[in-house]
């Protein structure tokens, strides 16, 4: 019964891999030189999907995991991640599997398999995303780094449903995660602009294009998304600073994300060093390192609460935008956006 049940989800949750190439979307990068290694990522998301979708055995599903090639592995997890989170929700009772995934093989790819709770985020009822989060106290960035479930459920809505979030530019209505339902808008539109990097195949100009066609106060955080995508997928970047313009420091904190991501990995592809370095003008072992760096503290007087409570004080911003700002503020101190 239980496979029959998993392949139900199965069928109902997770496209054809051929149905998340870009061609079979219409998005406008199709043809873009590094279409089909972008394309590599919503796939390697799936293969993870259906091996855990129905999976009886954690074992079994870390190994066909660690068997994907290390650039797309943490890819993989996101699409477990989604899946275990799908079944643990909506079980009879609140299930521990995403849990012990993510205490164990799944550690080091913890900040995409965030992004994996928001993809599950998109299939599930509003009402059940107050039971998504699993309980991983103890884990370092838990739960600040939280917010990219928010992203990754951006993400989805851009990547699947591309009219209403990018076209018509919709806003998603507030959802108090980690009670600060006034920042969900913003953590949401760091996804669309990772969308958007792959949704234009990863060229800089018509990238740069899709977010101007947004509302200015959104496009900070749609920068920061692109450089995030732009630095962990890769595509082209020599013109994607000076596209940025005003918004520079956004792209350089979203890449400094994305090294700390594939740093904690234990894996970063030249791909990233050399995004890395376009972006921020440093390496990526250093833009890891920044990161901890700057990492917010619950003795540093900024108004925020510590890392790992994530959630921040009433009267000032969540952890995680305190994080972002300080990272944006070593690129360009005294640029301010819409949002600092």
């Amino acid at each position: 019964m239980a496979g029959v049940i998993g392949a139900v989800r199965r069928l109902a949750l997770a496209p054809p891999l051929a149905e998340v190439t870009f061609a079979r979307r219409g998005f406008p990068g199709a043809s873009a030189p590094a279409a089909r290694r972008l394309e590599a990522v919503p796939q390697a998301v799936i293969c993870g999907f259906e091996w855990a979708i129905d999976s009886t055995d954690l074992w079994e599903l870390e190994r066909r995991l660690e068997l994907v090639e290390q650039e797309l592995r943490g890819f993989a997890y996101e699409g477990a991640t989604m899946a275990l989170t799908v079944r643990d929700v909506t079980g009879a009772r609140l299930g521990r599997r995403t849990r012990d995934l993510l205490t164990g093989s799944g550690r080091p790819h913890l900040l995409l398999a965030y992004i994996g709770i928001g993809f599950a985020m998109a299939r599930l009822p509003r009402p059940l995303w107050r039971k998504v989060l699993p309980d991983l106290a103890g884990l370092p960035y838990h739960p600040t780094m939280s917010w990219l479930a928010v992203d990754g459920l951006g993400f989805d809505r851009a990547y699947f449903h591309t009219r209403r979030w990018v076209v018509e530019q919709r806003q998603p209505a507030p959802y108090p995660w980690l009670s600060r339902p006034d920042y969900f808008g913003r953590a949401f539109d760091q996804g669309i602009g990772r969308a958007l990097w792959f949704i234009h195949g990863g060229q800089p100009r018509a990238v740069a294009a899709a977010v101007e066609e947004f509302a200015p106060a959104r496009r900070a955080d749609l920068f920061s998304g692109v450089g995030l995508a732009a630095t962990f997928a890769g595509g082209e970047l020599d013109l994607l600073p000076e596209l940025a313009g005003p918004y520079r420091a956004e792209l350089a904190q979203g890449a400094v994300f994305a090294a700390k991501a594939r740093a904690e990995s234990g894996f970063v592809p030249a791909h990233v060093e050399t995004a890395t370095q376009v972006l921020t003008g440093t390496s990526a072992a250093a833009a890891a390192a920044l990161a901890d760096e700057v990492a917010v503290t619950d003795t540093d007087g900024t108004g925020a609460d510590d890392t790992r409570s994530g959630v921040g004080r009433p009267d000032g911003p969540p952890a995680y935008e305190t994080w972002r700002r300080r990272i944006r503020e070593r690129f360009a101190p005294g640029l301010h956006s819409t949002h600092h």
